[in-house]
């Protein structure tokens, strides 16, 4: 598989990752029985796997790794705290305020992976 092809899907899988994120996000705020739906709780897993897989094609491809790029371990160690405050905002956080303070919060770590992505320096704001 070509680097420009993998990229691109990687790429399209962000953007869909988050566009679903987002949507779910909107939903929860207002008590949409559409969260609810069967393919709003299986397609994201769909994407996040493309997601997960294209990046790991992607490091394998390009021979950087975590742990051994400084801007890779950071969006590593950042993918978990995502997926955490992700679980929250969507299903597990107990008040409704306390979901749409997790989604804020992981919108807002969403945003520093992507800047991460772009700067490859692990501190983007620094630049």
């Amino acid at each position: 598989m070509s680097y420009l092809l993998l990229k691109y899907a990687h790429v399209a899988a962000v953007i869909a990752s988050f566009a679903l994120f987002f949507l779910r996000g909107m939903w929860m705020m207002r008590a949409s029985d559409r969260l609810t739906a069967r393919w709003v709780r299986v397609v994201p897993h769909v994407v996040d796997t493309v997601l997960l897989a294209s990046a790991i094609a992607l490091a394998m491809m390009t021979a950087q790794y975590p742990f051994v790029q400084s801007w890779l371990t950071a969006k590593v160690i950042a993918l978990p705290v995502y997926i955490a405050l992700g679980t929250v905002a969507i299903r597990r956080g107990r008040t409704r305020r306390a979901r749409i303070i997790a989604w804020f919060m992981a919108l807002i770590v969403f945003g520093y992976i992507i800047a991460v992505a772009r700067t490859r320096v692990p501190l983007p704001w620094d630049i």
